[in-house]
């Protein structure tokens, strides 16, 4: 059983501001797209950003917070990402096709969660 209510106790030690969370490869995607979350320090707050090769915009939600996300919140963060369409050239809403492969050492059920969900959809 998963534990959604998990929090990490930090995503940062004395010597770090800023963190890879989360790296999410989309396979379904034309372009076998791989995206990365990060979590920067600044000014006791921690702001999430999403960056991939192409250097395209993600709106995160949330974009920020006061402490670390629950394993719940996360989840809402990564299936709720969006590509900035403001910013969008060609087929870029493309890039998030189907239903991403997970790692993060900061959320060790995370990539199950995932893994479920595309065996759910006939992914795996």
């Amino acid at each position: 059983m998963i534990d959604f209510k998990y929090h990490p106790e930090s995503y940062f030690t004395e010597e770090t501001t800023s963190v890879l969370l989360v790296k999410l490869n989309y396979p379904e995607s034309q372009w076998g797209e791989q995206i990365s979350i990060y979590a920067h320090l600044l000014e006791r707050k921690i702001q999430f950003e999403a960056v991939d090769f192409y250097g395209n915009e993600y709106i995160l939600y949330p974009s920020s917070s006061y402490d670390t996300l629950s394993m719940e919140e996360m989840v809402y963060l990564l299936e709720g990402m969006q590509v900035n369409t403001d910013a969008m050239e060609g087929n870029m809403e493309l890039i998030l096709d189907g239903i991403p492969e997970v790692e993060s050492d900061f959320y060790p059920e995370l990539g199950k969660y995932f893994d479920e969900k595309r065996k759910n959809f006939g992914l795996d």
